[in-house]
């Protein structure tokens, strides 16, 4: 019989085309992520007590004790995460061969004696599994990883600023699972003042439902129309997005927009 739920913070990582790789790369790449990600915990001041890890295969499922800040996990830990990984990354004998998806969520999750389950696991998993998280990955083409937090993370760490974590930088993202379930996500990319390869704000397109008779890619799996924008949005079987942020001075940003001027060279109108 398994324990009783307790609540945790979860982060889950995921290897970008992890299993497109040769079995060799792909030891050798699951190796540098187990040292980069060691290598943030370290830094950020979570400990082997405040953590317990389940192994994916390609990536990672991490429990963190309640005991340890959420500000922590959104702010040292994914800015240390990003170093390291690109520290660790040459372990994997290719440019860009560690690139992960993170994603952050919080709940209840029971232990028995193969692992962890839990809505808030599965909440979790899906966040890391989505595709826009994916599309954005491949648009950030300088990025080590990108972050996907979900809706009640956002509300209540996120949106309020506390210092090292930038709200601005995180744009909405509401996604449709394979069962039909939306859920709403927060995107950012480390080094990027707002995440790539999302539908523009206000295209009709981006959260609107298949047309009747529309392909799909599966049982449960909406499709966009073709008008929709981004790396993955237009092409046929992804799921529908939506994207909540507005465009102040050409940039989209989802929350407020800090613009300092300097007192030499020219200033944009």
């Amino acid at each position: 019989m398994g324990e009783e739920a307790t609540h945790h913070w979860i982060v889950v990582l995921d290897v970008e085309n992890f299993s497109s790789r040769r079995d060799p790369v792909q030891r050798r790449v699951r190796a540098a992520m187990y040292r980069a990600l060691a290598e943030a915990l370290r830094r950020a001041g979570i400990t082997d007590a405040d953590t317990v890890s389940e192994d994916r295969g390609d990536g990672v499922l991490m429990l963190v004790a309640p005991s340890v800040s959420p500000l922590l996990l959104a702010g040292p830990f994914v800015r240390e995460l990003d170093e390291a990984l690109g520290e660790y990354a040459q372990e994997a004998n290719a440019d860009h061969a560690l690139r992960l998806r993170v994603a952050l969520h919080q709940g209840l999750a029971a232990r028995d004696a193969h692992g962890w389950s839990g809505d808030a696991v599965n909440t979790a998993c899906r966040l890391v599994d989505a595709q826009p998280l994916r599309d954005v990955l491949a648009e950030a083409l300088s990025a080590r990883l990108v972050l996907a937090v979900s809706d009640e993370v956002h509300r209540g760490v996120v949106r309020h600023g506390h210092r090292g974590i930038d709200p601005a930088a995180y744009l909405r993202c509401d996604f449709t699972t394979k069962h039909g379930e939306t859920i709403t996500s927060w995107i950012t990319v480390p080094g990027y003042p707002a995440p790539p390869g999302l539908p523009a704000p206000g295209d009709p397109a981006a959260a609107a439902p298949p047309a009747p008779g529309a392909a799909s890619s599966g049982p449960g799996t909406t499709s966009t129309s073709p008008g929709a924008t981004g790396s993955g949005s237009a092409a046929a079987g992804r799921p529908p997005v939506a994207l909540h942020a507005q465009t102040v001075q050409g940039d989209q940003v989802a929350g407020d927009k800090h613009v300092t001027v300097h007192n030499t060279g020219s200033v944009r109108p």
